[in-house]
This record gives C-alpha cells, sequence and structure tokens, in this order.
C-alpha cells in the first residue's frame, strides 16, 4: 500500500527489474567465486596417482605434506608445512613441523630412501644414517668412505647426541609399529623429524611414487614426477607385454624359519608382482598384505608341482637349501632348477641391493620375472635382481 500510494507504475517496475538486476550479479559473483574455489582445490593438489600413504597440496608460498599410514593401521596423520622461508611463515594451523626448503642436509634412516636422493642428483645433502653397512649404493659408499656420510646408531635406538650435533634440517624417519622414543627426544632438542612410510605401500608403483615425497623437501617436484613417470611408463609396457602371454606359469615362493613356511600374502608387494607378470602365484586368493606362516606339510601338498620358486629367502645354492631341510627337495622347481633368488646380488659390505633399489625400480622387478616366467618375451634381457640358484 505505501508503494502503491508514493510510487508511480513506472517507478514500481524499475525497482523491480533493478532488484533483478544485483539478484543476478550476486549470483554471477557467487557462482564465479565457488567455480574458482573448486578450481584452486583442483590445481594445488599435487598428483599422487598409486601412492596411499601420503599427499602433498600446493598453496602457492608453502607446501603441505600428510603422511597418512606411517605404520601399519596407524590411526595418525602427520602434517608438516614445506615452507619457502621459515621466519616469515605464519599460520593459524598447526603442524607436526614446519621445514624451510630446499633442505640444505638431511638424515634419512632406511636404504629405500637412498636411491631417491640419487635420482634427484641430490645425494650430496645427506649427512647421516644409522648402521652405514647396511647401504649398497657405490655412489653413496663412495661418501661413506670419504666420510661425509656419519654412522648414527640404529632406527631403534638412534645416537642422539651424535644426530643433535650434525643439526639436520630434517630426520627422515620411520617407525615399525608407533612412535620411536630417539624421535620423541631429537624433537625436543630441536630436531625436525618427518615419519616416512613407503614401506607400508603395497602397490609397486605406490613405493616408487614416494620419490615425489623426497622431491618435495629437496623442491624438485616436477622432476621427481617425470623420473616416476618413466618408471612407470616403463612397468605398464611391461605388464602389458606379459598380457599377451597365454601361458601362466604356476609360482611359490617363501621359505622355512625353524618349522614354519612364511610366503607373501595374496595382496602384497611381492604377490602384486608375480601377477603383473603373468605369473599364477598359488597363494593369490589368501587376504592381507603381510606375510602367511604355513606348516610345510599344507605348502608341499599345494606346491610340489609349481613351474617357479622365487625367493626362497636368503638361500644362493641349491646345496644350502639341501641342508636347511630335506623338505625343500620334494618340490618340483627345486628339481627342475627353477629357482630364483634376489639375495646373492649384495653391495661390497653385504646389503642385499633388492631391499635398496628394488622398491624405487618396480620397473626392473618386473621385467625380472618377465624374464623368468615367459623368456620368449624379452629374449635379450639380463636378469638384474634375481639369479637362479647355482
Amino acid at each position: 500500500m505505501f508503494l502503491r500510494t508514493y510510487l508511480s507504475p513506472m517507478s514500481h517496475k524499475k525497482i523491480v527489474i533493478f532488484a533483478i538486476f544485483i539478484i543476478t550479479v550476486f549470483s554471477c559473483k557467487n557462482e564465479k567465486a565457488n567455480d574458482a574455489l573448486n578450481t584452486e582445490n583442483l590445481l594445488n593438489k599435487i598428483a599422487v596417482s598409486y601412492a596411499e600413504g601420503f599427499s602433498i597440496t600446493d598453496y602457492g608460498n608453502y607446501r603441505v605434506l600428510e603422511v597418512k599410514n606411517p605404520w601399519p593401521e596407524s590411526p595418525q596423520v602427520f602434517r608438516y608445512a614445506l615452507v619457502k622461508d621459515e621466519n616469515d611463515f605464519i599460520s593459524e594451523k598447526t603442524y607436526d613441523a614446519v621445514i624451510q626448503v630446499p633442505v640444505n642436509n638431511l638424515i634419512v634412516t632406511s636404504t629405500t630412501h637412498i636411491p631417491s636422493l640419487e635420482m634427484l642428483n641430490e645425494v650430496d645433502k645427506l649427512i647421516g644414517f644409522p648402521n652405514l653397512d647396511y647401504i649398497s649404493s657405490e655412489t653413496t659408499r663412495e661418501r661413506i668412505n670419504n666420510g661425509q656420510i656419519t654412522e648414527i646408531g640404529n632406527n631403534e635406538s638412534i645416537n642422539t647426541e651424535t644426530v643433535i650435533n650434525l643439526q639436520p634440517d630434517v630426520l627422515i624417519g620411520f617407525a615399525v609399529n608407533g612412535g620411536n622414543k630417539s624421535f620423541t627426544t631429537l624433537e625436543r632438542a630441536g630436531v625436525k623429524v618427518v615419519y616416512n612410510g613407503d614401506w607400508t605401500e603395497t602397490s609397486p608403483l605406490g613405493k616408487a611414487e614416494w620419490i615425489k615425497f623426497f622431491g618435495a623437501f629437496l623442491d624438485k617436484l616436477d622432476e621427481a614426477d617425470k623420473i616416476f613417470k618413466n618408471i612407470e611408463n616403463n612397468y605398464l609396457e611391461i605388464k602389458s607385454l606379459s598380457s599377451t602371454s597365454k601361458n601362466q606359469p604356476t609360482v611359490l615362493s617363501g621359505a622355512m624359519w625353524k618349522d614354519t613356511w612364511y610366503l607373501p600374502q595374496g595382496n602384497s608387494w611381492a604377490a602384486t608382482f608375480i601377477k603383473d607378470a603373468n605369473g599364477n602365484y598359488l597363494w593369490k586368493d589368501s587376504n592381507g598384505t603381510g606375510s602367511l606362516a604355513l606348516n610345510v606339510e599344507s605348502v608341499i601338498e599345494k606346491a610340489q608341482n609349481a613351474d617357479f620358486w622365487i625367493g626362497p629367502g636368503q638361500f644362493s645354492n641349491y646345496q644350502q637349501m639341501m641342508d636347511g631341510s630335506k623338505a625343500y627337495t620334494h618340490f618340483g622347481a627345486f628339481k627342475n632348477k627353477r629357482v630364483y633368488s634376489f639375495s646373492s646380488l649384495k653391495g661390497e659390505t653385504g646389503g642385499v641391493i633388492y631391499y635398496e633399489l628394488a622398491p624405487n625400480r618396480p620397473d626392473l622387478v618386473l621385467k625380472d620375472l618377465v624374464k623368468i616366467l615367459h623368456p620368449d618375451l624379452l629374449p635379450d634381457h639380463e636378469l638384474y635382481f634375481f639369479m637362479a640358484l647355482e
């Protein structure tokens, strides 16, 4: 009634049109804002395709690294801010550590970390490692021999005083079933500790993708991505080649410890390799990503006629196996000399090269297995990790 009394019909029409215009403008702005927000969320997530244990989000002037599964069934998620200038970084969020990148030096605690540093040409930044004899890489061993890498004890009981004196920019650690007391001591002393969970991955390419984790600390994410893509392409090409074979050989794995036979479960890293090499792993239907513990009789019953035996523990020749147990002689793969081991290839101080390099180079592992199971597909390939037992 008020509008009708004081406004003409034309004025009333103008108000309605203006109101519609305002609503339309704000609606468009909100849509654009939402689109921008969605685009930002899509763009700032660094691509991680196979690894399940970490993610990297780029916020322009800093990145956030999340480690989700540092040890099996871990309820914790660790968040680390990787910044260009630690002194200028202000955030309302809390982080387990704030680390200035690229780091000038670092300590790592697993041999599986060494190949990533080498592939990124950053091994010169490594200043400490627990139990140096485990390292097999010739490049890194040269630095050890020159006194450029310091022994810091072992992962379960790190010499915290030595680490504190080294003053690393970051220590990359791991824990098998929870926190490490040494890490707690180091953190209280101001050492920045970051958990790495590459060993919990079950996908071969998932383990290899952790090179991006190290690329983030070294400010070489683009380079890490290129290295990984090359490994990925090689792996997928070999996998595709193996699928062309109509033959799918049966495969046994593992060996006895005392009276119990341990072998990979069906969803494990080792079992996935056999599957991708177009092999029929006899325990492929077992659930789990760790090891099965079986009695010898059940293994003989199921696998005595297996075509191949891949990974017979630490044995490197048939005589050792016979000395270990006469039960091994009941298997056709043993009788037919079709047992292949990765433990024979060692570094100068006795470290098994497979444990160090294989997680980072699954393409080489798969190529070996395809050569073993389907030799006609790769006639020119020479085995790298695996060797036929003597």
